[in-house]
Order: structure tokens, then sequence, then C-alpha cells
């Protein structure tokens, strides 16, 4: 497959794949979007075929859906699909790059053909030779003319190209930094920034501090309730974490029943009492489901342990630290803050 025909399909994919998952209502993770990239790609026809299956019953793409097609489709080959996104989204990039260098070395050659025509008018021309050279330059403008029009159709082209996946891979960029059923920033996202956290307190000197929380009791609450209300009552939390945060603080779910909220330039003392404000905020809450018969779920508590950036610290050092004094927390009965 050539380069000019690589370029085509992908652009052609990145125009179908992105619209039709919306339309879809599936979440554009990067699992979900290596299924219908390989859908449009018409690469597998197994998975083609099921998709079809799937639209023409008018099955609904849950999660549970969406992600059967990854794990029996694209799981093994995972890495192969990847690999094929990133070249062949490389090869709409190098072809801007090609087309700016064209345009260069047409400008390029203009410039050493008008060079020429002046040598050549110093040599005392004859008046056939000087209709020659003004036929030439005319020709050249013509060309270079020519030659720019239909670089800037090429220009405005992969332009538009490269504005809507710019837009598309953003988008994707932060479906991969979010939590599907929090709308938090995820682990990955988190690890970015404290290691961003580090860098300055090592380099300027800026600290910081990290609180470590867990929904107390939460594996018997799922058992007793069902891991549908269990979903409610992580949303409930991280909806009241995200409130509770302002300015460059930095909420996240780190996994399960865990969150972390890492606080820019905040010393021990002051993340201690927002950590004891979130702590009453969400101890004081009364939970209820259902919006006839409501069923009281009763009060979730949470512990939390918070430490401060040290010198030699680095991302995990400092959530150890965290995490130690989150299981001091746990240790000394829940629902209590610890550092």
């Amino acid at each position: 497959m050539n380069n000019n025909k690589n370029l085509e399909q992908t652009a052609d994919i990145l125009r179908l794949a992105v619209p039709q998952m919306a339309s879809l209502n599936i979440p554009v993770t990067p699992a979900n979007y290596a299924v219908w990239f390989e859908y449009f790609a018409e690469t597998n026809l197994n998975l083609k075929r099921a998709i079809d299956g799937l639209i023409a019953n008018e099955v609904v793409f849950t999660a549970e859906v969406n992600h059967g097609l990854y794990n029996r489709f694209i799981e093994e080959r995972s890495p192969e699909v990847i690999e094929n996104v990133q070249i062949e989204t490389q090869i709409l990039i190098n072809s801007l790059f090609n087309k700016i260098e064209q345009l260069s070395t047409g400008t390029e050659a203009f410039s050493t053909n008008l060079n020429k025509f002046g040598d050549e008018l110093q040599q005392d021309p004859t008046p056939e030779t000087l209709n020659n050279l003004i036929v030439s330059l005319a020709s050249e403008v013509e060309s270079v003319l020519a030659t720019n029009k239909e670089m800037k159709q090429s220009l405005d082209t992969l332009g538009s190209e490269l504005t809507s996946l710019k837009g598309e891979m953003e988008n994707l960029s932060k479906v991969a930094m979010t939590d599907e059923l929090t709308s938090l920033n995820n682990r990955r996202a988190y690890e970015m920034f404290a290691t961003d956290q580090v860098t300055l307190f090592n380099e300027q000197h800026v600290g910081c501090s990290l609180m470590v929380l867990d929904i107390d009791h939460f594996k018997q609450f799922n058992d007793t309730y069902g891991h549908l209300v269990g979903d409610k009552v992580l949303a409930y939390v991280a909806l009241a974490l995200k409130q509770a945060v302002k300015g460059e603080d930095f909420v996240a779910r780190y996994g399960g029943e865990e969150f972390v909220i890492l606080l820019p330039d905040t010393k021990l003392s002051d993340a201690v009492t927002v950590a004891e404000k979130i702590r009453q905020r969400i101890a004081q809450k009364q939970l209820t489901i259902g919006k006839e018969n409501k069923q009281q779920l009763g009060h979730i508590t949470i512990s939390i342990g918070v430490a401060a950036i040290q010198n030699g610290d680095d991302m995990d050092t400092l959530l150890a630290r965290a995490d130690e004094q989150l299981y001091n927390a746990k240790a000394s009965g829940r629902n209590c803050v610890k550092y």
C-alpha cells in the first residue's frame, strides 16, 4: 500500500470512526477507538460482521458489549493495531511537511532561474535573446503561480484534515486521562501531574501535599446493595471531592474505592485542614437511592492519609507515606484523618 493510499484511508477512518461512536453513545476510549478504527479499516472481517450484526439487531453498545468486542477481536493484536494507527497518522502529518518542502523547492528553483536570467542580461543580449528571456521569465512566473495555487489547495485540504485530527486526538488524549465512571482524572493523569510537582519541588523548592482517601467498608457495602449502587456511591464521593478542591488542586480516582488529591504549593497543616473538611462533608450526608420508594443507605465515611513532599522524595515515596497514614487511619477506627 503506498503512502497516498494510506493517507486517504487514515483521513477517512478518522472522519468516520469518532462520529459513528458518538452516534451510538460509545465512549471514545483508546480500547473502543481501536475497535472502530479496525471496523472502518475493514481489515478484520470477523469484527466487521459482528458489529454489523449488532447494529442490525439494534443492540445497545453498553460497556459490557464494547469490552467484549475489544477482548474478542482486538486485545491479542492490540500492540499491532495501535502501531498501525500511529504509523498511518504519522503518514498524514508527514504529507504536510512534504507539501511545504515542495513549495520551498519550487520557490528556490524560481530564484535560481531569475539569477540565471540576470546573468544573461549582463552579457549584452541580442533582441532575440531578450525576447527568449522574456518568454522564459513569463513561463517561470506562470509555473510558480500555478504551482503555488495547487500547493495552497493541497495545504488548505491538509490543514482541514489536521485540524480535525488534532481535535480528535485531543479528545482521545483527554479520554485516556479520565476515569470513565466518575469523570475524575485517572491514575495515569495523576502520575503525570505528580511527576511535574516533584520536578517543581526539586528545581524551584515549591512544595505540595498529598491526600490518599479510601471509602470505609466499601466491599461490604457492595456485597449488601450490589455493584450498581456501589458505582453510585463512588460517583457521589467523586463529586464531593471535585467540589471540595479549587484552583490547581488535583483530584483523581486512583483505583477501586481509592482517591488521591494533590495540593500544589500547600503545607501539611493546611492540607490536613482541607482533609478534615472533606471527611466531615461526606460523613454528614445521608444517602438514599430511588426517586419514589427511597431506600436509605445510611452514611458513607472515608479515611484519609496526608503527607507533604520532602527532600529526596519522588512520586512513589510521597505516595507511600500518604498511603501509610491512610493505613493508620483505617487501624484507628476509620472515618478520620492521619498525617
